[in-house]
This record gives C-alpha cells, sequence and structure tokens, in this order.
C-alpha cells in the first residue's frame, strides 16, 4: 500500500480499540501486558553474553499481520512505551528491524525518557533514500535533538528526496533567521538551475522562513 513520506498521528490505546476487531484486541491486550511486565522485570543486560528477546518484541515485529499494516506504527509505538525501551532495545529493533518497524520507533522516540542518546537511530535514518525513515526523522525528537548543521543538512535532505517539509517539526521556529541554512539553500537552488533541474517549491517556502524576523506562524509545520 503506497505511504505518503510525512508523520502519519499515532492512534491512542482507546482509538485502537475503536477500530480493531475483538482477535486483534485481544492479541494487543496480550502483547501490552507483555511489555509492562517486562518493564517492570528490567534485568541489566549482560555485554557479550547470551541474549534473548523478551516476547514483547517479538510481538513488536508481528504487529502488521495481528493489528493491520495501517494500524502497526500505533501499535508499535504503544508497546515501546509500555516497555519502557531503553537505547539497547531500540537499537536492536531498529537494526533488525524492516523499513516498517524502524519508522515506528524513529516515530515514538520523543515519547521516551532518552535525552539525545538515540541520535545515531536518527543520523542513520537521514542517509538513507527511504523517504518515509527521512520524514520520521525530521520529527519531534530531531527537532528536538539534531545540532544545528545536521538539522541544515536534514532539511536538504528532505529537498533531495521529495519529503514535504510540512513533515519537519518545528521548521519556522529553527529556520527563522537561520542566515547559513539560507545560504545552503541558495546554494542547492543554483546547482538545481545549472543543472537544468527545476527548484523544489519547499525550497522557497524554507528560505522565505530563515529571513529575521520572519512572522511565526499560528501552528508550526
Amino acid at each position: 500500500m503506497p505511504m505518503s513520506p510525512t508523520n502519519p498521528p499515532l492512534l491512542t490505546r482507546k482509538e485502537l480499540d475503536a477500530q480493531l476487531g475483538g482477535a486483534a484486541r485481544a492479541w494487543l491486550d496480550e502483547a501490552l501486558a507483555e511489555a509492562e511486565h517486562s518493564a517492570a522485570h528490567q534485568d541489566t543486560e549482560q555485554p557479550g553474553g547470551p541474549y534473548a528477546a523478551p516476547s514483547w518484541e517479538l510481538r513488536y515485529a508481528a504487529a502488521g499481520r495481528y493489528c493491520g499494516l495501517e494500524h502497526a506504527d500505533s501499535v508499535r509505538a504503544l508497546l515501546l512505551i509500555e516497555a519502557r525501551a531503553a537505547l539497547p532495545a531500540l537499537t536492536r529493533l531498529y537494526e533488525q528491524g524492516t523499513a516498517a518497524e524502524r519508522h515506528a520507533v524513529l516515530l515514538t522516540l520523543h515519547r521516551l525518557d532518552l535525552g539525545p542518546t538515540a541520535l545515531p537511530l536518527v543520523e542513520d535514518a537521514l542517509r538513507t533514500n527511504d523517504t518515509r525513515l527521512v520524514a520520521a526523522a525530521v520529527g519531534p525528537y530531531g527537532a528536538a535533538h539534531l545540532d544545528p548543521h545536521n538539522w541544515r543538512h536534514a532539511i536538504l535532505k528532505c529537498l533531495f528526496t521529495g519529503v514535504p517539509v510540512d513533515a519537519v517539526d518545528g521548521l519556522a521556529r529553527r529556520a527563522r533567521g537561520d542566515a547559513e541554512l539560507a545560504r545552503m539553500l541558495g546554494d542547492f537552488a543554483a546547482e538545481r538551475i545549472a543543472a537544468g533541474r527545476s527548484v523544489p517549491t519547499d525550497l522557497t517556502r524554507v528560505l522565505e522562513l530563515t529571513t529575521p524576523g520572519a512572522a511565526a506562524p499560528t501552528e508550526e509545520s
């Protein structure tokens, strides 16, 4: 099923219950109970020792099969939150997961108590050309923790791959008065024109936002 490269809203448990069938709701109940149990009995992982994935991590991978692909992001986000997933588990799920499983990790980072420690996952997503991963990487977590240099390059990545800048959380706030971003956008536009290629409409929009004192929108994108 084609997916738009923007950040979809994650459904709450109540909203999921209203949309899932009885078997899927029962599966979700069991999965969340397992995640809650794991959070309450977290053991320190032994570096280099044998690792057995907790049952909720297996459920994470199976979310689309049991709850439907359209609900998989929301189900996986709930599992991560309920399990109070720490960086080792998130890294494992991201590195070993499918693109859809990685996408859900990125969408949920800002809802977990991680600080900037999960930035390597965001930076990895920004090195891909998967538009859904790029869009998720510039969501709330990336907006909060990417440094100015990497954030500017993330904007260029969106323009290069065709990810709508509407996916960029806090765009107007971070772009306002950013002369370096304006310079980079100008260089990017000049390169496109020299190569006989069109300049993305979103580039002009972002460039206008870099103007010092640009009016803040009523609702930031």
